[in-house]
């Protein structure tokens, strides 16, 4: 109705989503080929849904109007499970209907001449000495072809060159063309060879060229999880020991390494005790639904469960969450990994708990994303803010499972127990298994590892042998896990405590710390702790055992380095507070662009207020707010803009709250600092009663900042609203005209000023941080009164912690750093039950929001729209 024939539905515009027309979103946009994605990924849904007749018309309508020979440069990975996998899914269920005798009698295979089309377009990415494929492909010239614009990439993800077996087996199984699946064996062949073979683990990123990992990370999301799954599901579909053989080599590694229940936390292939890092993505959530079919009912249970109370938290599963359950990434583009999980859960255990996860996930959908032309994606889970896309996968995936989980066998007009499912839920029927194998089913060029491992007798388990439909199986695996999420902490005593037991109490605790005393550092150094001042205004605390004056000495210097993290966490879960919004309102913004803001501990709580505060911001003199205003007429019921430094916070709002300021945002000093690089920050006060601050103060860094102090320039007039969430259009100018030239106002946007697209682009290394050196680490905020959270101004207060946890017994490092605000093992503080509210993590939500209608300079939508920088860690990813 809104978006035929484009790739997808834009639900909060009601138009489609037409690659070129609109704005660009980087790697997120390669899904796109203008070959009418959503509709080809739905068409075996509608078969599911019982919908035989519109299926009928959706076929005839890709048969007619869909063009595979289009000048575009798509994924091949997005490609070849959403539009290949696609036409195969609708060939399967149409010939099925064929059989029936009631539909289809007029189909004859134009959905597989379609599919075996776009399966020899796809067919020069494979062109590398390697036999993985190139990341992208052209559908018109290829990859080398000096039109093709694609073919200088070195690196692809493991689940991009992975997650091929099936569409490609499938498609010459159905055509008798061996080619297809030749090409999908030699990569997997590959990835094989290049395992890690001390761990058994393969990486996140792989060189195409030379086969050498590029990212050594190691675990079961974003960038891995559909190989580990085509791996087994390649066994069901095609009868290849190999092939389960191999997924049960890794799948041990995995159990051995990755599962920490109920966790999945990614692992270094090379040290597989040492994590990679201290969160967790989304995508892991389809993990469960495949220990299932592999027979691993037990952590199946526990993961869900543990997935299932962050949800009930957050109304969604956020794209990245922390292991203490907070988030880290905010968004959730509607994705179905969840309910996959649940309806396998549902099929092996008949427990209708499930059928009550379920039930809450719809209610969630129409409560929370339903909007008038669809389904929008969550921008923010913690505000509810909508996103104006609608991903192909959500009818292809989403639909599907919710639905299957609620069938009974008589709302079926077919028997899905015949079908295999791909990654992307698409039916492959199981029948190809028998039909034109032209390959040799065992690898005898490969040794196997012999597993000690007797669940691997249970592969693709009868369910009435392992248990008879017990309900209570699976709820006393639960029980014990209810309460993970709000009221106990997800994992044991800490190593470090668990190794120092109770014994003697450090000479200097770590909330006495305070970096300008003299003998705290003279106590320090004996310790073998030394303190370094880092450029971005912290301060860092490093730990040598060897540099103590005795192992006593060093013991001592262990807990103070273990209370300093610990003092962080219980710091960020009293203290902290949820973030606040500054949306630029004038003209040519019109709330379009909304900054995620840092909140104080004083002056008007926002959340309070829900109109806000509106107004228009002034530069103050002097700039850094720190003595009387000198310009205060011009300040006068306006919103005053200062720079941070030199004073207390509180000191700057009294200042302009005497001046005659409604309001002030704190700009960074720091050069260059972002939303991208460091958590959101927190204005403390200065130790006194602040009760006379009345006026609202948020806090910007500097990059965010500098967007407004440029829109002075250019526009000299700009009108803000500091509020608790952004606001719609509607509620901004309630009572007044929109201005008609708001849809053409992407021609002021593109005058912005340049300096709007300097972009420190954010990249992490999880692999350095977490083994460059054998020292122990803390972070600390700048010892200045305004960036503490103590009342002393010369006091330390840790920063946020990022890294792997202190193990005394090797003494691998712990970099606390500024992307994660939690020790990886949080101690169990007693009472702590944080209410919802108090949701702070921000790293990846301090972006600029645009209105898909507006066209700014493409230097700006590359730094901020999507959130692509957030995503840059699980590049080519299905993220």
């Amino acid at each position: 109705e809104h978006a035929y024939p484009a790739d997808e539905l834009m639900p909060l515009t009601c138009r489609g989503r037409v690659r070129g027309q609109e704005p660009s979103r980087g790697d997120v946009d390669d899904a796109l080929g203008k070959f009418s994605l959503t509709l080809i990924d739905t068409l075996d849904t509608l078969v599911v849904l019982n919908k035989t007749k519109e299926f009928e018309e959706a076929v005839k309508k890709v048969i007619k109007d869909v063009n595979l020979d289009n000048d575009i440069v798509v994924s091949v990975f997005e490609t070849n499970i959403r539009v290949l996998g696609g036409l195969l899914g609708g060939h399967s269920v149409a010939i099925m209907l064929k059989e029936k005798g009631e539909h289809m009698q007029w189909y004859n295979g134009e959905l597989l001449h379609m599919a075996k089309e776009l399966g020899y377009k796809l067919l020069p990415a494979f062109n590398t000495t390697s036999g993985l494929p190139y990341p992208r492909v052209n559908l018109k010239f290829g990859v080398r072809h000096p039109e093709a614009r694609t073919g200088t990439e070195t690196d692809t993800c493991t689940a991009c060159a992975g997650t091929l077996i099936l569409e490609f087996a499938a498609l010459s199984r159905f055509t008798g063309t061996s080619i297809f699946e030749e090409y999908a064996r030699k990569a997997l062949d590959f990835i094989w060879e290049k395992r890690q073979r001390s761990s058994n683990l393969v990486g996140v990123t792989i060189n195409i060229h030379t086969g050498d990992w590029v990212r050594k990370d190691s675990g079961v999301g974003a960038g891995i999880d559909s190989y580990y799954e085509y791996l087994l599901k390649a066994y069901v579909l095609l009868g290849d020991d190999s092939f389960l053989e191999r997924f049960n080599t890794h799948y041990d590694a995995i159990m051995r390494y990755i599962s920490q229940p109920p966790l999945l936390l990614d692992v270094h292939i090379h040290k597989p005790m040492l994590n990679a890092r201290t969160w967790m993505d989304s995508l892991l959530a389809f993990f469960p639904g495949l220990q299932v079919l592999k027979g691993d009912i037990r952590p199946a249970i526990e993961t869900h469960e543990m997935l299932y109370q962050v949800i009930k938290k957050h109304n969604f599963l956020p794209e990245a969450f922390t292991t203490d359950f907070r988030v880290h990434w905010a968004q959730h583009p509607l994705r179905p990994e969840f309910a996959e999980s649940t309806y396998f859960l549902y099929k092996a255990t008949g427990d209708p708990y499930y059928l009550e996860v379920g039930k809450t996930l719809i209610e969630n959908l129409n409560k929370y994303a339903r909007v008038p032309c669809g389904f929008a994606a969550m921008k923010d889970v913690r505000t509810g803010s909508h996103e104006d896309r609608m991903d192909s996968f959500f009818l292809a995936e989403m639909f599907k499972y919710l639905y299957l989980l609620f069938a009974d066998k008589e709302d079926m007009i077919f028997d899905i127990e015949d079908y295999i499912f791909t990654t992307e839920a698409h039916l492959l029927p199981l029948w190809l298994s028998t039909t034109n194998q032209t390959i040799s089913k065992k690898n005898t060029t490969t040794e196997y590892t012999e597993l000690d491992d007797s669940n691997f007798d249970w592969t693709c388990p009868n369910t009435q042998i392992l248990f008879p439909n017990d309900p209570m199986f699976a709820q006393s695996i639960r029980e014990p896990l209810k309460n993970v999420v709000d009221k106990s902490c997800p994992r044991g005593i800490s190593r470090a405590e668990e190794s120092l037991g109770s014994g003697p109490k450090p000479p200097l605790r770590a909330r006495d710390f305070m970096a300008s005393n003299p003998e705290h550092l003279e106590i320090l150094k004996k310790m073998g702790v030394s303190l370094i001042h880092l450029k971005d205004g912290r301060v860092q605390l490093v730990q040598h055992a060897v540099q103590a004056a005795s192992s006593l000495d060093a013991e001592d210097g262990l807990r103070f380095m273990q209370e300093m993290i610990e003092l962080s966490s219980q710091q960020q879960k009293e203290q902290q507070l949820p973030p606040r919004a500054v949306q630029i309102v004038s003209h040519p913004f019109f709330g379009r662009v909304v900054l995620t803001a840092g909140p104080a501990q004083f002056g008007m709580d926002l959340s309070k207020h829900k109109s806000g505060t509106r107004g228009f911001v002034v530069t103050i003199k002097p700039y850094n707010g720190c003595s009387e205003i000198t310009n205060p007429e011009a300040v006068k019921e306006k919103i005053a803009l200062m720079q941070r430094g030199q004073c207390m916070f509180a000191e700057k709002a009294r200042n302009i709250q005497k001046a005659g300021a409604i309001g002030g945002i704190v700009i960074d000093d720091n050069e260059g600092s972002s939303s991208d690089t460091a958590p959101l920050f927190q204005m403390a006060g200065d130790g006194k009663n602040t009760d006379d601050i009345t006026i609202p103060m948020l806090f910007l860094f500097n990059k965010e900042g500098n967007i407004i102090l440029d829109a002075i320039r250019e526009y000299e007039a700009v009108e803000v609203l500091l509020s608790d969430k952004a606001k719609d259009r509607a509620t901004i100018f309630k009572g007044k005209t929109i201005p008609n030239y708001i849809i053409d106002s992407n021609l002021e946007m593109e005058n912005m000023d340049q300096k709007l697209s300097e972009n420190d682009s954010h990249k992490q290394n999880s692999e350095e941080a977490s083994s460059a050196s054998q020292d122990v680490v803390a972070v600390s905020e700048e010892p200045e009164g305004e960036s503490s959270d103590v009342t002393d101004p010369d006091s330390l207060s840790p920063a946020h912690a990022d890294s792997d946890s202190v193990s005394i017994s090797d003494q691998d490092s712990y970099t606390p750093g500024t992307d994660e605000a939690s020790t990886p093992e949080p101690a169990c503080m007693q009472g702590d039950n944080q209410p919802q509210e108090q949701k702070t993590e921000t790293e990846s939500n301090s972006k600029v929001n645009w209105d898909n209608k507006v066209q700014p300079m493409e230097s700006i939508l590359a730094d901020w729209n999507e959130d692509i920088e957030a995503f840059e860690m699980m590049e080519k990813d299905e993220l």
